[in-house]
């Protein structure tokens, strides 16, 4: 991997408040997002616990990728982070402090729209900081068993995601493509509205577990033998859409900008996660290859 441009780091111009209820405790929970330093990157802090613990927003501190994203330790982990920090990512605000008073934030609607609206609100300030563009020379490619993930050189300083959403014969939900140039703008009012989703079956299954018992149809998109119960698309490919989201949250722990085309087939986090980590060991073999070079230099 190389670095082929630089932007200025942005954080936001005034706090931020959400409040609502966890999909998975059916609690409810606030979140607060703080203005923080060049460089401090995104960290949550669970004040609802002693000491109000930090649980940095990195690849390196994932915990788990099963059917949401994870982060931190047992004792002060956060999970379904992905929508919060899409919302951050497509607006590009790369340093917050999230505080949290519980193990989750807000699920709101399943998208990332509430998010979206209140950094809008509150705005972004540049910081005298740049953040490297990182670009692969060669394909980066991630697979388990049907599905794939791989970033793709480019020819721009710029991420294009591509989706293929195929769950199969037999099922509720379409064979579904679709693709975004990712910018702020065309974050905002293509893809941060889109909802997590999940089949009848899938449903059920969460509920046995105890898992968003307190939620129905019509609070995410649950989708029968004939579409959405009680519900209605914002988009005929929203679960597509909605995928990319997920992408545009579960990379953003890797801490830098992405270049190039990202295509992916039937991936979800983990692979989203697995892609996260080879990308941020290529970058950091990248610095020490750099920076070896640059010692070298020095001493001939």
């Amino acid at each position: 991997m190389r670095v082929i441009g630089y932007r200025y780091q942005r954080t936001l111009a005034a706090p931020a408040e959400v409040r609502g209820v966890g999909f998975i405790t059916g609690a409810r929970v606030r979140v607060r997002l703080l203005p923080a330093p060049a460089d401090a990157g995104i960290v949550f802090h669970r004040i609802d616990l002693p000491g109000s613990p930090a649980v940095p927003a990195r690849i390196a501190h994932v915990r788990s990728t099963q059917r949401r994203t994870t982060l931190g330790s047992l004792s002060s982990q956060v999970t379904l982070v992905e929508h919060l920090l899409a919302a951050l990512a497509g607006l590009r605000i790369d340093n917050c402090t999230i505080e949290l008073d519980g193990p989750e934030p807000p699920g709101l609607d399943g998208s990332a729209a509430g998010f979206v609206a209140a950094i809008a609100r509150a705005g972004a300030a540049l910081q005298p900081v740049q953040r490297p563009i990182w670009a692969v020379q060669r394909p980066v490619v991630v697979a388990a068993g049907d599905a794939t993930l791989a970033l793709h050189p480019g020819h721009t300083r710029g991420l294009r995601i591509s989706y293929i959403l195929d769950y199969g014969l037999g099922s509720p939900i379409s064979r579904q493509t679709y693709s975004v140039d990712v910018q702020p703008e065309s974050f905002a009012r293509e893809v941060a509205s889109c909802r997590t989703f999940l089949t009848q079956e899938e449903a059920r299954a969460l509920r046995d577990q105890g898992v968003g018992a307190h939620l129905s149809p019509t609070d995410v998109l649950v989708f029968g033998p004939h579409g959405p119960i009680g519900n209605r698309l914002r988009f005929a490919d929203e679960p597509a859409r909605h995928k990319v989201l997920d992408m545009i949250g579960d990379l953003a722990l890797c801490g830098f900008d992405l270049a190039g085309h990202l295509v992916a087939c039937r991936s979800g986090h983990a692979l989203n996660a697995e892609l996260g980590r080879c990308l941020a060991a290529a970058t950091q073999s990248a610095r020490i290859e750099s920076n070896a070079e640059r010692a070298l230099a020095q001493v001939a």
